[in-house]
């Protein structure tokens, strides 16, 4: 088998095993029991386990399955979004942005909706950060201005105005019925229609459920997956909102 097509691996190579969870609206027993080892079958595994199921309720069950995928995997056709940016230490952020701005960074955060998940945008914006870097609010050259949860979108719009806001960034964790989708499409349009052409604030959105590829569809500038540093978003700052820099007049 060529290098670049290749299987799960459970307990031997390229056996194939793979393990996942549903949830059937139907109650636990044998009949709910053999209706998930016939999706597993129609999912690819084959020969499928029924390893554990669990009542929902009265008519719900939790069910995992493992089992022998048949499907295989080609590396050569997986896309990836490469960063496009260098990434910069703190020290870094703080004189690019004194020297290419000349004031402070201004970035407004939120989770909008009903979302009232913190951890994220926290992570990113509260000094204590994530992963050992410090958040945004450490950066000197940075102003930030975190709203908190469920923020309605006319509040973000115009705490963003209020501020001059150079970025407003938005995490979104719920997920059910894609409401993390319907949140950003609305609040991107929500800033089209509110600021003048070519003077958006650069709209950055963050979540576990967002494809990185999908920026443009949503109309924001730049989606952030699970896992995303302070430090990468203080980076595409700079590489957005100050790309070149003046050149100093001291030595000449």
């Amino acid at each position: 088998m060529s290098r670049d097509i290749v299987r799960p691996y459970g307990d031997t190579t390229g056996d194939g095993m793979v393990q996942v969870s549903f949830t059937l609206p139907v109650p636990h027993d044998k009949r709910a029991e053999g209706a998930a080892l016939q999706l597993a079958a129609k999912m690819g595994l084959e020969p499928a386990l029924l390893v554990h199921a669990k009542p929902m309720g009265p008519d719900f069950t939790f069910f995992v399955v493992y089992g022998s995928a048949t499907h295989l995997v080609d590396l050569r056709e997986v896309t990836v979004v490469e960063r496009e940016f260098p990434l910069l230490s703190p020290t870094e952020v703080n004189k690019a942005i004194k020297a290419r701005l000349r004031r402070k960074l201004v970035v407004v955060g939120a989770c909008i909706g009903t979302d009232a998940h913190t951890v994220g945008i926290d992570a990113i914006l509260n000094i204590k950060g994530f992963a050992g870097e410090k958040g945004l609010e450490y950066y000197r050259e940075i102003k930030v201005v975190n709203l908190g949860a469920q923020v309605l979108v006319p509040e973000l719009v115009a705490r963003a105005r209020a501020e001059r806001a150079d970025a407003v960034m938005v995490s979104q964790v719920v997920t059910q019925r894609d409401a993390h989708i319907h949140n950003t499409t609305t609040m991107s349009a929500a800033f089209r229609e509110a600021y003048p052409a070519g003077q958006v604030p650069l709209l950055v959105v963050g979540g576990p459920r967002f494809e990185e590829g999908s920026a443009p569809k949503l109309g924001v500038d730049r989606i952030f997956g699970r896992g995303t540093t302070p430090g990468e978003v203080a980076s595409y700052l700079v590489h957005a909102l100050a790309p070149t820099a003046p050149r100093s007049k001291e030595k000449e």
